[in-house]
């Protein structure tokens, strides 16, 4: 039997910060995983996703390298490499979060928790059962992918972002059920590796709920390199052939069949809680499953938590660790609270796509009288001498006083760009100060502060409008 001032039931981006957090307030803790440290991010999504991208990324540079100048012959994907690549990435990244951990003297349990009481789990380990008296209890458990009727994953034919992730070459033709965010990067990744890519989206736009104007460069992109995209549009049967699949479409034009070689669905995450007995002790969760929290981080019943996807969306690495830092900083009796403005995302297709803040749809919602501001990186020097022009920045600002209430990238490292942004807008900054604070030259982050120059009323590498 184990005593301890906090169990943490989930050792992923949530869980195992919140573990080294708690730890080092010089809480006896306790991290319980039921597969890997890390859990899904580290494991089976963010990080071999991003490995993978990178490689696809840089084999189609190396194939158009002509048009720079460079000549090179022969180049293919060796995909046990590059699979063996990405695994050598994520076991080092696993090791380094076990060894903060323990050296931080938190102890680490693998098993299955099940929670028996409001101060007791039961965890199946290897060895048998073990039990852990808790003092106060976090609940990391995150999500697991969701499936659709007649599109249950099979491991081969049907697959999810998982096995996505681990295939032994690119299929000639693959189908993407669900054009979000992971859709997309596996849409992008697989079509630059060599597959001829099919996205069905039942939604009326690709990454539903980002601005359209963003979403159009990516959608464009996709289909200029080959993609057949079906907006409101579901799958309606699947027949399982000999060597692939045919796929029945249900899409605004009629019904249309194509023949596939694998179907990788991504439409969603569903809570995964099934073994936490939230019932059983009175944890309040909303309609669709997800625990509600305050500020917090506490449930409704004293000394539990939650942390992370299992909270609801956004489901996101980087929301999830800082709120583990939150409740362990709680628990420790530390006046700390979600008190953040915006949680920036990034969505690594091509091109990428980043956000914080409010779009200029949500911002006029709110009340505020607007002012939209772009700058195309098709204008930015660094942007055209690494091949990568398309997209831009806009910033969406209050015509009032200048206040930054949201930025949009679609471009190049827009992912690497939206820090700043997010930094602007929790310090309260308008498009005057970024204007006025000098950006190194030629940099990407300058078109940052192009677009607020002409926010601000006088823009330099545009004309004014």
């Amino acid at each position: 039997m184990i005593d301890a001032d906090i169990a943490i039931v989930g050792g992923g981006p949530g869980g195992y910060v919140c573990g080294i957090r708690a730890a080092q307030l010089g809480l006896k803790t306790v991290v319980i995983e039921s597969d890997k440290l890390g859990g899904e991010c580290l494991n089976y999504g963010c990080i071999p996703s991003k490995s993978l991208i990178t490689v696809a990324k840089l084999f189609d540079k190396v194939k158009e390298a002509e048009k720079y100048g460079l000549r090179a012959s022969g180049v293919s994907v060796d995909f046990a490499q590059m699979q063996k690549w990405k695994s050598e990435v994520v076991s080092r990244l696993v090791s380094g979060v076990e060894g903060l951990l323990r050296g931080y003297h938190a102890t680490v349990v693998f098993g299955e928790a099940s929670i028996a009481s409001k101060n007791k789990l039961v965890v199946s380990t290897l060895k048998g059962i073990e039990e852990i008296n808790f003092r106060n209890l976090v609940i990391a458990t995150g999500t697991r992918t969701s499936s659709l009727p007649g599109l249950e994953f099979d491991g081969d034919l049907v697959i999810g972002s998982k096995e996505g992730l681990e295939l032994k070459g690119a299929p000639n033709r693959l189908l993407i059920v669900g054009g979000g965010a992971i859709g997309l990067e596996f849409a992008s990744m697989y079509q630059k590796l060599g597959s001829e890519i099919t996205i069905v989206e039942i939604m009326d736009q690709l990454l539903p709920g980002t601005d359209p104007e963003v979403v159009r460069v990516v959608h464009r992109k996709l289909e200029g390199r080959g993609a057949k995209i079906y907006l409101k549009s579901k799958v309606s049967r699947i027949s399982k052939k000999d060597s692939g699949a045919e796929v029945e479409i249900e899409s605004p034009d009629g019904k249309l069949n194509v023949k596939v070689d694998r179907v990788l669905v991504s439409v969603g995450r569903k809570p995964r809680t099934e073994k936490m007995n939230l019932q059983g002790i009175g944890v309040q969760t909303d309609p669709r499953g997800y625990i509600v929290t305050n500020e917090k981080m506490q449930t409704n019943v004293p000394g539990i938590y939650a942390i992370g996807d299992v909270r609801g969306p956004p489901l996101l690495a980087h929301k999830a660790s800082k709120e583990g830092i939150v409740a362990a900083e709680c628990i420790a009796g530390l006046p700390s609270a979600a008190d953040w403005k915006v949680i920036p995302d990034a969505v690594f297709c091509d091109p990428e796509v980043a956000s914080a803040g409010l779009t200029e749809a949500k911002a006029t919602e709110a009340g505020y009288k607007v002012k939209r501001s772009r700058f195309q990186f098709a204008a930015l020097g660094r942007a055209l001498s690494t091949g990568e022009p398309e997209g831009f920045v806009k910033v969406v600002s209050n015509e009032g006083d200048g206040l930054v209430l949201g930025v949009q990238i679609v471009g190049p490292e827009a992912s690497n760009l939206i820090s700043e942004v997010a930094l602007a807008i929790e310090m309260g900054a308008t498009v005057e100060d970024i204007a006025l604070t000098v950006h190194p030259h030629p940099t990407l982050p300058e078109a940052i502060m192009e677009a607020s120059e002409s926010a601000a009323g006088h823009p330099i590498h545009q004309l004014r409008t």
